[in-house]
């Protein structure tokens, strides 16, 4: 199996055997004057890092391909397993279609209907469970049954390696589009032209290979984590010194609703994120309005984590700085998201 990502050149391999099967997705500056922009402080400049394009709606299947295409013949003629609120389900979905396998995911009956039909659409076998901490139990039950592979859901030097790939992505780039350049030259460093980049965390597969990629490629490059208040694991676990679990996921986020930290993922992301910031629901129902209808973007409460965390606890703290926002997707059906941008009140349980 492929290591982690130990070096830029890690991350250019990792990015290039996954190449044929992912988008580079866009990076968009927000306009000023934009109420993505704080009115206190208009030089701040941010980029939005549109992983919402991905392949299945979300950066999950950077990591997937990852893990994935470094199977054998008789474990792809196996076929894979997963456990996931919807993203990680559908990316396994979508890159077992696309390497010629099979998946039975396992997914909470709480998780978006629209989730459950993309993944189905993929040509993933769909088992429902009654929470996560089920579907851990019946994934590895799978697995062990039927001799499919498990594609965890965020931990792991592979899948931290192919989340990487988009850390890198974003840093290239934001280089060709302030030097005016096709790409940059692999024998300089890149210049430093980001002050922070904001990063949701669920388990923390996406912010521990965003967090490594960037640290290599800037390392005078802030990185901060951010979490639902009710799915805070990492918190818990920075806070301890060592992976944690909740008892239950309390937020409208689901995709941030991992039940737990595990080591390789919390290691990395104690290596190399500055710092953590809550976000609460109705901060990712502001937000959600706020990617609408100033970037005209339709996001689920995950997507809209960074931004929350920009226009909330990182208000004053970023002001005047260059920021970048991992939008991390958008797997949301109509009247679910419709649904939430009309509605405030306290969180409620989504598992």
């Amino acid at each position: 199996m492929p290591s982690g990502p130990e070096s830029i050149e890690a991350i250019r391999a990792a990015r290039a055997a996954i190449a044929e099967w992912i988008d580079e997705t866009p990076l968009w500056r927000a306009r000023t004057p934009s109420r993505l922009v704080p009115d206190t402080a208009p030089t701040t400049q941010v980029w939005l890092k549109l992983e919402l394009f991905q392949r299945a709606g979300s950066f999950k299947p950077r990591g997937a391909l990852t893990v994935m295409r470094a199977l054998d013949s008789e474990a792809l003629a196996r076929g894979v397993t997963a456990i996931s609120a919807g993203n990680h389900a559908m990316a396994v979905g979508y890159a077992a279609q696309v390497l010629g396998t099979s998946a039975k995911v396992v997914m909470p009956r709480s998780a978006n209907p629209g989730r459950v039909a993309g993944c189905q659409r993929f040509g993933a076998e769909v088992v429902l469970v009654e929470d996560v901490h089920e579907g851990f139990a019946r994934v590895e039950a799978i697995a062990r049954d039927e001799g499919r592979t498990f594609v965890h859901p965020f931990e792991g030097p592979s899948t931290a390696l192919g989340t990487a790939t988009l850390g890198l992505e974003l840093v290239e780039q934001l280089a060709r589009s302030v030097q005016g350049t096709r790409e940059p030259d692999p024998t300089l460093p890149y210049p430093a032209l980001l002050d922070a980049v904001v990063v949701p965390i669920g388990g923390g597969g996406l912010c521990a290979g965003v967090a490594a990629a960037i640290k290599l490629a800037q390392p005078q490059c802030k990185v901060f984590g951010v979490e639902p208040v009710g799915a805070d694991t990492m918190h818990r676990s920075f806070a301890s010194g060592a992976p944690e679990s909740i008892d239950a996921v309390r937020t409208i986020a689901d995709s941030l609703g991992a039940p737990h930290a595990a080591t390789y993922s919390f290691e990395l992301c104690r290596r190399h994120v500055d710092e953590l910031v809550h976000v609460d629901d109705d901060q990712l129902r502001d937000a959600m309005r706020l990617l609408f209808t100033e970037a005209k973007l339709a996001v689920e409460p995950a997507g809209a984590a960074t931004t929350a965390a920009l226009a909330g606890p990182l208000r004053d703290r970023l002001a005047g700085e260059r920021v970048a926002l991992i939008v991390c997707g958008s797997n949301i059906d109509p009247d679910t998201f419709a649904g939430m941008l009309g509605q405030r009140g306290p969180t409620t349980d989504a598992i």
